[in-house]
Protein backbone atom coordinates (compact mmCIF):
# COMPACT_ATOMS: atom_id res chain seq x y z
CA UNK A 1 0.00 0.00 0.00
CA UNK A 2 2.79 2.33 0.85
CA UNK A 3 4.33 1.91 -2.58
CA UNK A 4 1.11 3.10 -4.48
CA UNK A 5 0.63 5.90 -2.21
CA UNK A 6 4.24 6.90 -3.49
CA UNK A 7 3.53 6.41 -6.98
CA UNK A 8 0.01 7.90 -6.83
CA UNK A 9 2.09 11.00 -5.72
CA UNK A 10 4.43 11.15 -8.45
CA UNK A 11 1.74 10.33 -11.08
CA UNK A 12 -0.01 14.07 -9.61
CA UNK A 13 3.28 15.34 -10.24
CA UNK A 14 3.01 14.36 -13.67
CA UNK A 15 6.43 12.26 -13.63
CA UNK A 16 6.75 10.14 -16.90
CA UNK A 17 8.09 7.04 -15.07
CA UNK A 18 5.44 6.96 -12.75
CA UNK A 19 2.54 7.20 -15.56
CA UNK A 20 4.16 4.11 -17.11
CA UNK A 21 4.65 2.07 -14.14
CA UNK A 22 0.55 3.09 -13.35
CA UNK A 23 -0.48 2.30 -16.35
CA UNK A 24 1.41 -1.10 -16.60
CA UNK A 25 -0.58 -1.64 -12.87
CA UNK A 26 -3.63 -1.28 -14.25
CA UNK A 27 -2.89 -3.66 -17.22
CA UNK A 28 -2.46 -6.29 -15.36
CA UNK A 29 -5.30 -6.21 -13.49
CA UNK A 30 -3.71 -6.81 -10.48
CA UNK A 31 -5.06 -5.99 -6.97
CA UNK A 32 -2.85 -2.88 -6.99
CA UNK A 33 -4.91 -1.67 -9.88
CA UNK A 34 -7.91 -0.71 -8.24
CA UNK A 35 -6.47 1.02 -5.02
CA UNK A 36 -4.09 3.43 -7.62
CA UNK A 37 -7.19 4.15 -9.09
CA UNK A 38 -9.76 4.51 -6.00
CA UNK A 39 -6.53 7.02 -5.04
CA UNK A 40 -6.26 9.04 -8.62
CA UNK A 41 -10.05 8.90 -9.15
CA UNK A 42 -10.96 12.04 -7.26
CA UNK A 43 -8.42 14.05 -8.49
CA UNK A 44 -9.86 13.25 -12.85
CA UNK A 45 -12.35 14.46 -14.75
CA UNK A 46 -10.73 18.04 -16.11
CA UNK A 47 -9.07 16.08 -19.07
CA UNK A 48 -11.15 16.09 -22.54
CA UNK A 49 -11.37 12.49 -23.81
CA UNK A 50 -10.85 12.57 -27.68
CA UNK A 51 -11.33 9.33 -29.73
CA UNK A 52 -10.27 8.42 -33.40
CA UNK A 53 -11.40 5.78 -34.81
CA UNK A 54 -12.03 3.95 -38.32
CA UNK A 55 -10.47 0.99 -40.29
CA UNK A 56 -6.50 0.39 -40.40
CA UNK A 57 -4.45 2.28 -42.95
CA UNK A 58 -6.84 5.26 -42.94
CA UNK A 59 -3.98 7.48 -41.11
CA UNK A 60 -5.42 8.05 -37.45
CA UNK A 61 -2.19 7.61 -35.69
CA UNK A 62 -0.84 10.53 -38.48
CA UNK A 63 -3.82 12.57 -37.41
CA UNK A 64 -3.70 11.87 -33.79
CA UNK A 65 0.01 12.71 -34.19
CA UNK A 66 -0.47 16.09 -35.70
CA UNK A 67 -3.61 16.65 -33.59
CA UNK A 68 -1.13 16.44 -30.69
CA UNK A 69 0.90 19.12 -32.28
CA UNK A 70 -1.13 21.50 -32.32
CA UNK A 71 -2.47 21.18 -28.75
CA UNK A 72 1.41 21.44 -27.69
CA UNK A 73 1.92 24.63 -29.30
CA UNK A 74 -1.18 26.12 -27.30
CA UNK A 75 0.87 24.87 -24.27
CA UNK A 76 -1.80 21.82 -23.26
CA UNK A 77 -0.50 18.73 -22.11
CA UNK A 78 -1.27 15.71 -23.94
CA UNK A 79 -1.68 11.89 -23.43
CA UNK A 80 -2.06 9.77 -26.00
CA UNK A 81 -3.30 6.19 -25.79
CA UNK A 82 -3.09 4.03 -29.10
CA UNK A 83 -4.58 0.77 -28.77
CA UNK A 84 -3.26 -1.88 -31.02
CA UNK A 85 -4.37 -5.89 -31.46
CA UNK A 86 -2.60 -7.96 -29.46
CA UNK A 87 0.08 -10.19 -29.62
CA UNK A 88 -0.66 -14.45 -29.66
CA UNK A 89 2.64 -14.76 -28.40
CA UNK A 90 3.46 -11.87 -25.51
CA UNK A 91 0.13 -10.73 -25.28
CA UNK A 92 1.63 -7.22 -25.67
CA UNK A 93 0.48 -4.66 -28.43
CA UNK A 94 2.17 -5.75 -31.81
CA UNK A 95 2.84 -1.81 -32.96
CA UNK A 96 5.00 0.68 -30.82
CA UNK A 97 3.72 3.77 -29.88
CA UNK A 98 7.86 4.93 -30.13
CA UNK A 99 7.56 3.99 -33.50
CA UNK A 100 4.34 5.99 -34.91
CA UNK A 101 4.77 8.95 -32.39
CA UNK A 102 8.83 9.23 -32.66
CA UNK A 103 8.01 13.07 -32.88
CA UNK A 104 7.12 13.65 -29.21
CA UNK A 105 9.45 10.99 -28.09
CA UNK A 106 11.84 14.05 -26.24
CA UNK A 107 8.34 16.19 -25.61
CA UNK A 108 7.73 15.78 -21.37
CA UNK A 109 4.39 17.66 -21.99
CA UNK A 110 3.47 14.39 -24.20
CA UNK A 111 2.44 11.44 -22.86
CA UNK A 112 2.45 8.39 -25.37
CA UNK A 113 1.63 4.21 -24.83
CA UNK A 114 0.53 2.00 -26.88
CA UNK A 115 -2.09 -0.39 -25.24
CA UNK A 116 -2.86 -4.10 -26.30
CA UNK A 117 -6.63 -5.15 -27.28
CA UNK A 118 -5.73 -8.35 -25.08
CA UNK A 119 -8.80 -10.09 -26.54
CA UNK A 120 -10.96 -7.43 -25.62
CA UNK A 121 -14.09 -6.56 -28.47
CA UNK A 122 -15.18 -3.29 -29.17
CA UNK A 123 -11.29 -1.69 -29.75
CA UNK A 124 -10.58 -1.20 -26.98
CA UNK A 125 -8.86 -2.66 -24.11
CA UNK A 126 -10.23 -3.63 -20.19
CA UNK A 127 -7.49 -1.15 -19.11
CA UNK A 128 -8.26 2.07 -21.54
CA UNK A 129 -10.53 3.43 -19.22
CA UNK A 130 -8.19 3.24 -16.15
CA UNK A 131 -5.29 4.30 -18.01
CA UNK A 132 -7.54 7.29 -18.80
CA UNK A 133 -7.73 7.93 -14.90
CA UNK A 134 -4.09 8.15 -14.28
CA UNK A 135 -3.25 10.49 -17.31
CA UNK A 136 -6.14 12.89 -16.20
CA UNK A 137 -4.92 13.05 -12.62
CA UNK A 138 -1.14 13.12 -13.57
CA UNK A 139 -2.51 16.99 -15.11
CA UNK A 140 -2.89 16.18 -18.95
CA UNK A 141 -5.38 18.83 -20.41
CA UNK A 142 -6.22 16.13 -23.20
CA UNK A 143 -6.20 12.83 -23.85
CA UNK A 144 -6.51 11.39 -27.73
CA UNK A 145 -7.41 7.59 -27.72
CA UNK A 146 -6.77 6.01 -30.94
CA UNK A 147 -8.70 2.78 -31.39
CA UNK A 148 -7.52 -1.04 -32.89
CA UNK A 149 -9.11 -0.07 -36.21
CA UNK A 150 -10.97 -3.26 -36.50
CA UNK A 151 -14.38 -2.05 -37.90
CA UNK A 152 -18.13 -1.88 -36.35
CA UNK A 153 -17.29 -2.97 -33.60
CA UNK A 154 -15.09 -0.06 -32.05
CA UNK A 155 -18.50 1.80 -30.90
CA UNK A 156 -17.32 1.31 -27.64
CA UNK A 157 -15.39 4.21 -27.99
CA UNK A 158 -18.58 6.54 -28.06
CA UNK A 159 -19.19 5.56 -23.89
CA UNK A 160 -15.68 6.57 -23.12
CA UNK A 161 -14.76 9.56 -25.07
CA UNK A 162 -16.05 13.01 -25.23
CA UNK A 163 -15.79 13.29 -28.43
CA UNK A 164 -15.56 10.77 -31.48
CA UNK A 165 -14.03 11.06 -34.52
CA UNK A 166 -14.09 8.65 -37.16
CA UNK A 167 -11.87 8.59 -40.38
CA UNK A 168 -11.92 7.37 -43.85
CA UNK A 169 -9.76 7.91 -46.48
CA UNK A 170 -10.98 8.35 -50.41
CA UNK A 171 -12.63 5.17 -52.48
CA UNK A 172 -12.84 3.56 -49.09
CA UNK A 173 -15.96 2.14 -51.16
CA UNK A 174 -16.10 -1.13 -48.53
CA UNK A 175 -15.57 1.16 -45.15
CA UNK A 176 -18.08 3.24 -46.34
CA UNK A 177 -20.90 0.28 -46.58
CA UNK A 178 -19.38 0.01 -43.18
CA UNK A 179 -20.07 2.90 -41.87
CA UNK A 180 -23.77 2.27 -42.47
CA UNK A 181 -24.06 -0.88 -40.17
CA UNK A 182 -22.84 0.85 -36.96
CA UNK A 183 -20.03 3.23 -36.35
CA UNK A 184 -22.42 5.61 -38.48
CA UNK A 185 -24.38 5.97 -35.08
CA UNK A 186 -20.96 6.68 -33.03
CA UNK A 187 -19.42 10.10 -34.80
CA UNK A 188 -19.53 13.31 -33.46
CA UNK A 189 -17.25 14.07 -36.10
CA UNK A 190 -16.59 12.56 -39.90
CA UNK A 191 -13.08 13.03 -41.04
CA UNK A 192 -12.02 12.02 -44.92
CA UNK A 193 -8.38 11.75 -44.69
CA UNK A 194 -5.80 11.70 -47.36
CA UNK A 195 -7.67 14.18 -49.18
CA UNK A 196 -5.50 15.09 -52.08
CA UNK A 197 -6.91 11.55 -53.81
CA UNK A 198 -9.29 11.11 -56.06
CA UNK A 199 -12.83 10.77 -55.47
CA UNK A 200 -12.33 13.04 -51.53
CA UNK A 201 -15.54 14.93 -52.56
CA UNK A 202 -17.24 11.92 -53.53
CA UNK A 203 -16.80 10.42 -50.00
CA UNK A 204 -17.77 13.45 -48.33
CA UNK A 205 -20.82 13.79 -50.01
CA UNK A 206 -22.11 9.67 -49.63
CA UNK A 207 -21.27 10.02 -45.71
CA UNK A 208 -23.15 12.92 -45.58
CA UNK A 209 -26.07 11.56 -47.40
CA UNK A 210 -25.57 8.58 -45.24
CA UNK A 211 -25.81 11.38 -41.92
CA UNK A 212 -28.82 13.01 -43.92
CA UNK A 213 -30.86 9.53 -43.39
CA UNK A 214 -30.04 9.39 -40.13
CA UNK A 215 -32.40 10.64 -37.14
CA UNK A 216 -29.94 12.86 -34.66
CA UNK A 217 -30.51 12.97 -30.97
CA UNK A 218 -28.83 15.99 -30.59
CA UNK A 219 -30.96 17.81 -32.48
CA UNK A 220 -28.38 20.87 -32.09
CA UNK A 221 -25.71 18.99 -33.29
CA UNK A 222 -25.03 17.56 -37.09
CA UNK A 223 -22.11 15.67 -37.59
CA UNK A 224 -19.69 17.39 -40.07
CA UNK A 225 -17.70 16.02 -42.58
CA UNK A 226 -14.03 17.55 -42.62
CA UNK A 227 -11.59 16.72 -45.11
CA UNK A 228 -7.71 16.47 -43.92
CA UNK A 229 -4.49 15.63 -44.70
CA UNK A 230 -2.40 14.26 -41.48
CA UNK A 231 0.47 13.67 -43.22
CA UNK A 232 0.88 18.05 -43.85
CA UNK A 233 -1.03 19.18 -41.69
CA UNK A 234 -3.68 20.66 -44.11
CA UNK A 235 -7.11 21.29 -42.50
CA UNK A 236 -5.90 20.08 -39.45
CA UNK A 237 -6.64 23.24 -37.31
CA UNK A 238 -10.19 23.08 -38.58
CA UNK A 239 -10.70 19.84 -37.52
CA UNK A 240 -9.41 21.37 -33.63
CA UNK A 241 -11.71 24.57 -34.19
CA UNK A 242 -14.56 21.72 -34.80
CA UNK A 243 -13.77 19.79 -31.76
CA UNK A 244 -13.86 23.07 -29.68
CA UNK A 245 -16.86 23.43 -31.03
CA UNK A 246 -18.49 20.66 -29.90
CA UNK A 247 -16.57 20.94 -26.42
CA UNK A 248 -18.02 24.41 -26.14
CA UNK A 249 -21.47 23.11 -26.72
CA UNK A 250 -21.20 19.92 -24.18
CA UNK A 251 -19.77 22.17 -21.25
CA UNK A 252 -22.89 22.94 -19.25
CA UNK A 253 -23.78 19.16 -20.03
CA UNK A 254 -22.77 16.33 -17.38
CA UNK A 255 -24.68 13.64 -19.63
CA UNK A 256 -22.32 12.16 -21.68
CA UNK A 257 -19.91 11.79 -18.58
CA UNK A 258 -22.92 10.08 -16.92
CA UNK A 259 -23.06 7.58 -19.24
CA UNK A 260 -18.90 7.17 -19.33
CA UNK A 261 -18.99 6.40 -15.95
CA UNK A 262 -22.16 4.37 -16.11
CA UNK A 263 -20.47 1.91 -18.75
CA UNK A 264 -17.73 1.66 -16.80
CA UNK A 265 -18.57 0.44 -13.77
CA UNK A 266 -21.10 -1.65 -15.85
CA UNK A 267 -17.75 -3.22 -17.33
CA UNK A 268 -15.85 -3.73 -13.92
CA UNK A 269 -19.05 -5.30 -12.51
CA UNK A 270 -18.97 -7.91 -15.63
CA UNK A 271 -15.49 -8.47 -14.86
CA UNK A 272 -15.95 -9.67 -11.53
CA UNK A 273 -18.83 -11.09 -11.56
CA UNK A 274 -16.90 -13.35 -14.06
CA UNK A 275 -13.84 -13.52 -11.60
CA UNK A 276 -15.73 -14.52 -9.06
CA UNK A 277 -17.18 -17.67 -10.43
CA UNK A 278 -13.90 -18.74 -12.19
CA UNK A 279 -12.56 -18.70 -8.45
CA UNK A 280 -14.59 -20.73 -7.07
CA UNK A 281 -14.29 -24.61 -8.00
CA UNK A 282 -18.15 -25.39 -7.02
CA UNK A 283 -19.18 -23.07 -9.45
CA UNK A 284 -17.00 -23.61 -11.80
CA UNK A 285 -18.46 -27.08 -11.51
CA UNK A 286 -22.06 -25.82 -11.56
CA UNK A 287 -21.10 -23.68 -15.19
CA UNK A 288 -19.19 -27.41 -16.69
CA UNK A 289 -22.72 -28.78 -15.27
CA UNK A 290 -24.57 -26.36 -16.97
CA UNK A 291 -22.71 -26.79 -20.63
CA UNK A 292 -23.41 -30.42 -20.05
CA UNK A 293 -26.89 -30.31 -19.60
CA UNK A 294 -27.13 -27.65 -22.76
CA UNK A 295 -25.62 -30.32 -25.39
CA UNK A 296 -27.32 -33.78 -23.73
CA UNK A 297 -31.17 -32.49 -22.44
CA UNK A 298 -31.19 -29.40 -24.32
CA UNK A 299 -31.42 -26.99 -21.01
CA UNK A 300 -31.26 -23.50 -22.42
CA UNK A 301 -28.67 -20.85 -21.87
CA UNK A 302 -31.12 -18.41 -20.16
CA UNK A 303 -32.12 -20.86 -17.53
CA UNK A 304 -28.58 -22.09 -16.79
CA UNK A 305 -27.58 -18.55 -16.30
CA UNK A 306 -30.43 -17.40 -13.45
CA UNK A 307 -29.58 -21.29 -11.92
CA UNK A 308 -25.79 -20.43 -11.82
CA UNK A 309 -27.03 -16.73 -10.34
CA UNK A 310 -29.71 -18.30 -7.99
CA UNK A 311 -26.25 -20.21 -6.44
CA UNK A 312 -24.21 -16.77 -6.06
CA UNK A 313 -26.73 -15.01 -4.78
CA UNK A 314 -27.48 -17.68 -2.31
CA UNK A 315 -23.80 -18.24 -1.24
CA UNK A 316 -23.57 -14.49 -0.65
CA UNK A 317 -26.79 -14.39 1.42
CA UNK A 318 -25.40 -17.53 3.28
CA UNK A 319 -21.70 -15.95 4.02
Amino acid sequence: MEAVVKLTERILAGDQRAIARGISIVESESAEAAVLVSQLFSRAGKARVIGVTGAPGVGKSTLVDALATEWRREGFGVGIIAVDPTSPFSGGAILGDRIRMQAHAGDAGVYVRSMATRGHLGGLSHATGDAIVILDAAGKDVVLIETVGVGQGEIEIARTADTSIVVTVPGAGDDIQALKAGIMEIGDIFVVNKSDRDGADRTVADIEGMLALKAHEDVDWHPPVLKTQATTGDNVMELLRTVRRLEAKQEDSVDRRRERLRSRLYDILRRRFREHVESRTELMLAVDGAVERMIDSGLDPYTAAEEILARVLKESRDS
